[in-house]
């Protein structure tokens, strides 16, 4: 008796432990994430690395392929499957295990549904390119690409709802050897086609199209040969066409928080362009810095999203708080260490991409404002993360919105036709975009009522609501619904997730499950889903007939 009651002492003691250390060490997962996005960003570096060797013309088209192809398919298929960062994450924190299949499923079936109007823009990109003055050479040589790349863009959308699936369990390293396998085969790919075949423009785009399939079923494969899925997968089910509203109220903020932020990239690119070449060179080699160090943040984000949202759907309110305020400390670390070596090596930081003096002094010119609008940008990056996780996208959609296109870009474009500053002023019109909603983000955080959002999660997970002492304040743990803590293993995985409870704890802490929503008739859901496969297809022919009627002959 005296050891059970020193046991439940110490277990009392860790579950009120501010839990510091854990959080930190829960910062690892981002590492990985980091890594997961450049190794997803390094497949149209290297695609970009080959065709340069080809002439102007082909790097040109495919830097422009790709620019179309990340921002008007990609960004839209990553931001709808960041829905999953709350339904998932929420879901698998509220211990409703096949409910995650049942997510997947809906996503599978919505983001295909989204590359019909994805693939009827991609169709007519030649004559967008030709309406906005692109040379006519390079807008051929971009369609071709984009044209090869179509059947690539739903086995993307199907790979970031594979890592969705996979990171919002905490389960990292399969995402990391898919990208190594996409990367490889995207370079064997290109020097077999551009060298050895002599495909051009083409066989780039082949390699690309090749990489994005083979990541797709590497990971595929290696979540059923590891069986990953046995715990969350219980087999297509008619539920999946149920709660579509739910998935699209998260999917589309979600999707236009990312697309807001990227859009706003390019479009800057784009007016830069309209000053100069030297500009415009400039803008493209702070816009390379700037990616990479978006990294970092993008990878907290993610990870943030996952912890926030496990510990709201298991209630675990002081968990989600910390891991907050954690992640947006690490966040400023890393700004700090980034803007030293950003600052001290500006001078030089150009001669990586150019030898032009003229376009390496305009960088060190403009690396003071980048390095200052960074610090902005990853903060608000992160809470980004902290607002997908709480199920909060609709406010930050709408903070980007009025950060980045009501006042940031307007602001931008004075400086840079009204005042002439040059692409500075595109720079400092940037830190006003992402000061608004950095601020207003964290601002909101800090006085989010956790608990209501932890109500919502454990609805979304379709668990029944515990009382706040169930949640927060039973002395001893295994009254209280399971608590983030060591990592376990799965069939060799490392999985960052939640303490393995003994069968007795693990019945009493396990909650009830409850309808998430009502559930449509089938005669509502043939109607419905009918509409929305009808409204897809019907984008598609409408930009097939815009083709035929527009295309240049």
């Amino acid at each position: 008796m005296e050891g059970l009651n020193i046991q439940k002492v110490r277990d009392r003691d860790a579950s009120r432990a501010p839990g510091w250390a854990h959080e930190c060490q829960d910062a690892r997962p981002a590492t990985k994430k980091t890594l997961i996005q450049l190794l997803v960003f390094m497949i149209h570096i290297v695609s970009s690395i080959f065709c340069g060797h080809l002439g102007k013309v082909e790097l040109a088209a495919v830097t422009l392929a790709i620019a179309v192809i990340n921002v008007l398919g990609i960004s839209v298929g990553y931001g709808l499957t960041a829905a999953c960062d709350t339904l998932i994450s929420q879901t698998y924190g509220g211990k409703n295990m096949k409910r995650v299949g049942t997510i997947l499923q809906r996503g599978i079936l919505i983001v295909l549904l989204c590359c019909f109007p994805c693939w009827a823009v991609f169709i007519n990109t030649e004559q967008i390119l030709l309406l906005v003055r692109q040379d006519p050479e390079v807008s051929r040589l971009t369609q071709v690409y984009v044209m090869v790349f179509v059947p690539a863009l739903p086995v993307a959308f199907l790979y970031q709802l594979e890592t969705r699936y996979l990171q919002n369990q905490r389960i990292i390293w399969p995402e990391v050897l898919s990208g190594i396998v996409g990367n490889i085969i995207n370079a064997i790919a290109n020097y077999i086609f551009l060298y050895m075949m002599d495909l051009g423009v083409t066989g780039s785009a082949l390699a690309n199209t090749i990489a994005q399939y083979a990541q797709a079923i590497f990971l595929f494969l290696y979540i059923v040969g590891k069986k990953l899925h046995v715990e969350t997968w219980g087999g297509w089910s008619s539920e999946c066409l149920q709660e579509w509203d739910t998935f699209t109220s998260l999917a589309v903020p979600s999707m236009l928080m990312l697309c807001i932020e990227w859009w706003t990239y390019e479009i800057g690119s784009f007016l830069v362009g309209l000053l100069s070449v030297l500009e415009l060179s400039a803008q493209s080699i702070v816009y390379e810095v700037s990616t990479v160090a978006y990294m970092v943040p993008f990878g907290l984000s993610t990870a943030v999203s996952v912890q926030v949202g496990n510990a709201l759907g298991a209630g675990n309110i002081e968990e989600a708080k910390r891991s907050s305020v954690v992640s947006l400390l690490c966040t400023g670390v890393f700004c700090v260490v980034m803007g030293v070596v950003l600052a001290a090596s500006k001078d030089v930081l150009g001669y990586i991409f150019t030898s032009d003096t003229e376009i390496i002094e305009l960088v060190a010119w403009v690396m003071p404002v980048y390095i200052a609008f960074h610090l902005f940008e990853a903060a608000c990056c992160t809470a980004g993360g902290v607002l997908r996780g709480s199920g909060r996208q609709k406010f930050g959609a709408i903070l980007n919105a009025i950060g980045y296109y009501v006042v940031g870009l307007p602001v931008a474009i004075l400086l840079l036709f009204v005042a002439r500053i040059g692409i500075i002023g595109l720079w400092l019109g940037m830190l006003i975009c992402a000061f608004i909603p950095c601020s207003c983000s964290i601002a909101y955080i800090a006085r989010m009522d956790w608990r209501k959002a932890s109500e919502e999660a454990q609805q979304r997970a379709g668990v029944s609501q515990q009382t706040a002492e169930d949640l927060n304040t039973a002395p001893i743990p295994s009254k209280q619904a399971p608590l983030p803590g060591e990592a376990g293993a799965q069939n060799g995985v490392v999985l960052l997730g939640f303490t393995k409870l003994e069968g007795p704890r693990l019945q009493e802490a396990a909650p009830a499950r409850t309808p998430a929503a009502e559930a449509l008739s089938v005669k509502q859901l043939v109607l419905r889903r009918g509409l929305a496969v009808a409204a897809a297809i019907a984008v598609l022919m409408l930009g097939v007939a815009v083709r035929v009627t527009t295309a240049p002959h």
